[in-house]
């Protein structure tokens, strides 16, 4: 969570709790595995020994375990007192977890607001029923030495840099056998945010279901593509006529997703102002035939992992500009965010956000920027709950590098 490691345990009463993974005697880190079994997390360092389990404590992550105990602290220590630090609000989504250290923050339901309809576009099975999608093959993690707020606000809807992405469509590698995934559109797609919470993508508004899925198309995958359309029309069908929120973004303040074409969950923390370490997710209908499981999961790497081809060039992009801006006369200008600036509108199907009406917009960057000035000016949630919604013609008053 940010910069800090955290230990995301379920104890044998089946809860999940989110522990801050340094040991309250030096802040050593207990939890060395990504993944795994313990009855106790312990120490390596002076053998402090913490709870997992509900039936002995009140609350797992308990300290119950101080070698010396009754020799070296003469049994005065109070270990009630210095358990892991518990998350304050935690929330199961789905199956994804949030979680933040402050009692007082939003809820979960009010921090995401109207974008929730876009996750549930990702984390949705197929066929449109609730949840219903795992995580394939595991997660892939890797650093890279650029700011973390480059990735945030190029997944919020930076559709101006796909001409990093001409080598891609020019390999041939997406499997409609298109020029590239970029290459047709429906009508009504454009860029959507909520000014008062940092959210923002690229969307439809909504999409009518006589258009789903126009994309993604796999010609060349025969197996994947009558699956795909199998799922389309049990999709239709149970929503009779609904609406498809399909779409990709940024979730305030690191966490992006796109839910099509692949169907990806990015988590960018940040190492200080010149590295981030990303964590990639690759979700696929739990049920689904393992020759689509198996297809998609080859499709996704080669398209999206940290080897593959478009997030290589996104990878170049955000390294190089985080180095070019680092130097003693680069870092005193500002960065210029006025493409789209002034040209969009409140969107009356979603409260609280506004539409930019094209794909092609710094809008969205803009919103997300505003969110995180906002944070660090130290303003709190009610106050900002009360503010009315920005005006999009006033010009944007801030120099992105004054926020790195």
């Amino acid at each position: 969570m940010g910069e800090d490691s955290v230990i995301l345990t379920r104890d044998r009463q089946d809860k999940i709790h989110v522990l801050l993974n340094s040991c309250r005697h030096r802040g050593m880190k207990l939890c060395r595995y990504d993944e795994g079994n313990t009855r106790l997390f312990s120490c390596p360092y002076h053998a402090w020994g913490y709870s997992t389990d509900g039936n002995l404590v009140e609350t797992p992550g308990e300290l119950v375990g101080v070698p010396g105990y009754e020799k070296y602290y003469h049994s005065e220590l109070q270990k009630k007192e210095w358990g892991l630090i518990k998350a304050a609000q935690m929330v199961n989504y789905k199956g994804t977890i949030w979680a933040t250290w402050d009692p007082n923050a939003a809820s979960f339901e009010d921090y995401l607001g109207g974008m929730r309809l876009w996750l549930d576009s990702a984390l949705d099975h197929r066929d449109g029923r609730e949840g219903g999608s795992t995580v394939l093959v595991g997660v892939q993690k890797w650093r890279t030495n650029c700011n973390w707020k480059f990735p945030a606000t190029n997944f919020i809807g930076d559709a101006a840099h796909a001409v990093s992405h001409v080598s891609v469509n020019l390999a041939g590698i997406n499997p409609s056998g298109g020029k590239g995934r970029r290459d047709q559109r429906a009508s009504g797609h454009a860029a959507f945010g909520w000014p008062d919470l940092g959210h923002g993508g690229l969307g439809f508004l909504p999409r009518p279901e006589e258009e789903f899925p126009r994309e993604p198309s796999f010609q060349r995958y025969p197996v994947v593509s009558e699956y795909l359309a199998e799922m389309a029309a049990k999709h239709k069908e149970r929503r009779k006529g609904g609406t498809h929120y399909q779409g990709k973004g940024t979730i305030f303040p690191n966490m992006s997703f796109h839910e099509d074409q692949p169907r990806t969950i990015i988590v960018h923390h940040p190492n200080g102002p010149t590295q981030t370490e990303f964590w990639r997710y690759y979700l696929i209908d739990a049920d689904a035939p393992e020759e689509v499981k198996d297809t998609l999961r080859h499709y996704y790497m080669t398209y999206s992992g940290p080897a593959g081809m478009t997030e290589q060039d996104d990878l170049e992009n955000w390294t190089s500009a985080t180095q070019a801006s680092l130097g003693g006369v680069a870092r005193n200008y500002p960065y210029n965010y006025q493409q789209g600036l002034g040209h969009s509108e409140v969107c009356d199907l979603l409260p609280g956000a506004v539409w930019c009406g094209e794909t092609v917009t710094e809008q969205n960057q803009l919103v997300w920027l505003k969110r995180w000035a906002e944070f660090m000016e130290g303003r709190n949630w009610d106050e900002l709950m009360r503010r009315v919604p920005i005006r999009n013609d006033v010009p944007f008053p801030m120099k992105a590098k004054e926020i790195a």
